[in-house]
């Protein structure tokens, strides 16, 4: 009991100063990402109906293309946790689906419908860059804080109710992003592609692409997990240019088309 009420403490005393430093508080650890994140992968693995996963060994190029690129965006010294997170990306296949999504521990997933949508390759790497933020940020976990209350989680953290966690990892694929944590995330994809050869910016294409066409197929998977305020193009391009980092396309200089000749390998 006196454990427990040491815990109980120290969570509380860690609320507190985390709010005072106007940040969301997280009381899952570093490790329990990890869990969490890799309890997902399992049940995504085990629901090919709902999440049709493509083999690595049947589709290598488009696999070994999107290691590049995640790989790339790892290199920059901005990520936090590129040494401590498995970072390991999966395609599903579902060509009506504009999505993208990271669970807690590096695990990313990445549609087909997202990476066909999407013509320019440094529009796919802002929208990675974005998801790797998001699990790098430790956003789901802060956000589950929120959401099950630290009397919850103090359970969880100690140890006392093993299958908690599970149910929690069951609810990450649906789990929406406040709007602050949207924020971050679109900051840091513009932190982590600058040393990238990809355009720093290249989160805003996508949502430049998005209110162009204004949605007219409905709302895609990505808004609604991903909510889309006004400004959202803005401010990416606005911390671009306090940067001074380059917004020239790869797509457009060095890609030489091997970004559409991955495309064309997946299933049609």
């Amino acid at each position: 009991m006196k454990n427990l009420q040491g815990l109980l403490l120290l969570l509380l005393s860690v609320s507190i100063l985390q709010s005072a430093c106007d940040r969301p508080p997280n009381v899952f650890t570093v490790d329990q990402d990890k869990e969490l994140g890799a309890q997902l992968a399992l049940e995504i693995a085990g629901d090919p109906t709902t999440y049709p996963v493509l083999s690595e060994s049947a589709y290598p190029v488009a696999y070994a293309y999107m290691e590049d690129m995640k790989n790339e965006i790892l290199s920059s010294p901005e990520v936090k946790f590129k040494d401590d997170f498995v970072w390991q990306l999966k395609i599903i296949q579902d060509d009506n689906t504009l999505n993208a999504f990271a669970a807690p521990g590096g695990y990313i997933y990445v549609y087909t419908g997202l990476m066909k949508y999407l013509d320019k390759v440094d529009h796919l790497a802002g929208v990675l860059a974005h998801e790797i933020a998001h699990a790098d940020q430790r956003h789901s976990t802060a956000q589950m804080t929120n959401q099950y209350g630290l009397e919850t989680l103090v359970g969880v953290a100690s140890g006392g109710d093993p299958g908690q966690l599970t149910t929690i990892a069951a609810g990450l694929t649906t789990l929406s992003f406040s709007r602050s944590f949207e924020t971050d995330s679109d900051e840091h994809s513009v932190d982590y592609l600058q040393s990238t050869k990809y355009a720093c910016n290249g989160a805003a294409g996508f949502f430049e692409k998005l209110e162009a066409q204004g949605q007219s197929s409905g709302t895609p998977a990505f808004l609604s997990t991903h909510p889309s305020p006004d400004n959202r193009i803005k401010k990416i391009n606005e911390r671009a240019t306090s940067y001074g980092c380059s917004t020239a396309l790869y797509h457009d200089t060095g890609d030489n088309g091997a970004y559409a000749a991955m495309l064309a390998t997946l299933p049609q």
